[in-house]
């Protein structure tokens, strides 16, 4: 059974992460994951306290194992959420949009791990002065917002660049995804569209239906005019954008085109006008599982691939 320090650290059973995504990551979602032995995560996305405390002590009643909390920082409720969770002391911070810092002292004294996802070695190093547990360093092919910078690329300089545990995320859907992470010096994964199409996510099951269908060149990047770009599954809303962005229209008019997409596709399940955030893993993600089997089934893959990678060595 493979077992890393990030489980000794948090104290769960596999070293991996359900990503904490917007309009999708509730606490059904997230207790799932905990009690399937990994860490679920609740998406506090751009909810205000009161929603969040709800979904917290929810996840509470349906699982005795770690979860966490993912927040936003670009949220107009970030103050407000920052202190929820450090109310509520969940185990885990995760972040994402912006620079955590100003929170960490605090989250840090209500005993709470505070592991930032990182898009460059800069910023894991910024986390790990703030006092980090560990990073999760993300790479481009993820969905939702992404950097520049490709998993392969990004692991290994965070790996060298600090002191921390580090995690992989990005194109990690199976167990080849999961070794290939641990061999580029991680000791753990995230990962957000495998458990998109968990039986306990609640997401319209358009959606779920999107990613299964998806194929290996059926996502876009949009959004980098702007400074924040997502991936996405391409679809009429996502070329709509796309092309968008490269005409005359403001900045102002872009921003707004994307105002409640994310609501549409995963509440709604407005296939023409959602934007249905995926990571480009979607092509191999081909059924439909409870939580806790995706993880089982994930790690032993992991392991009989691991078993066998000495066969190239002389």
């Amino acid at each position: 059974m493979i077992k890393t320090p990030l489980c000794e650290l948090l104290g769960i059973e596999y070293p991996i992460f359900q990503g904490g995504m917007a309009w999708i990551a509730d606490a059904d979602l997230a207790a799932a994951v905990s009690n399937g032995g990994g860490l679920g995560i609740i998406s506090a996305m751009n909810a205000g306290g009161d929603w969040l405390r709800d979904q917290i002590r929810k996840a509470k009643s349906m699982t005795d194992k770690p979860f966490g909390v993912n927040i936003m920082l670009m949220s107009p409720h970030v103050d407000e959420v920052a202190q929820v969770v450090a109310e509520e002391k969940v185990a885990v911070v995760t972040t994402g949009a912006g620079n955590p810092t100003r929170f960490m002292d605090k989250w840090i004294a209500a005993g709470i791990k505070v592991i930032p996802v990182v898009a460059s070695v800069a910023l894991a190093k910024m986390a790990q002065r703030a006092g980090a547990s560990a990073v999760i360093a993300e790479g481009g092919e993820s969905g939702g917002h992404v950097g520049d910078l490709t998993t392969m690329v990004l692991v290994p300089q965070i790996v060298d660049a600090v002191d921390l545990p580090v995690l992989a995320a990005g194109g990690i859907g199976d167990g080849r995804g999961v070794a290939a992470a641990f061999m580029l010096g991680a000791v753990g994964v995230q990962l957000g569209t495998r458990f998109l199409v968990a039986n306990e996510c609640n997401v319209h099951e358009n959606y779920k239906k999107k990613v299964l269908k998806a194929g290996d060149v059926d996502t876009i990047m949009t959004g980098k005019r702007l400074g924040h770009p997502v991936r996405q599954i391409k679809n009429q809303f996502s070329r709509n954008y796309f092309k968008a962005e490269y005409s005359s229209i403001s900045d102002e008019e872009l921003e707004q085109m994307g105002v409640g997409s994310l609501y549409k596709a995963a509440i709604e399940g407005n296939e023409k006008e959602g934007s249905f955030l995926a990571g480009q893993i979607s092509a191999i993600v081909n059924k439909e599982q409870p939580a806790a089997e995706i993880i089982t089934e994930i790690f032993a893959e992991a392991e009989e691939v691991l078993k066998g990678a000495g066969k190239w060595v002389r």
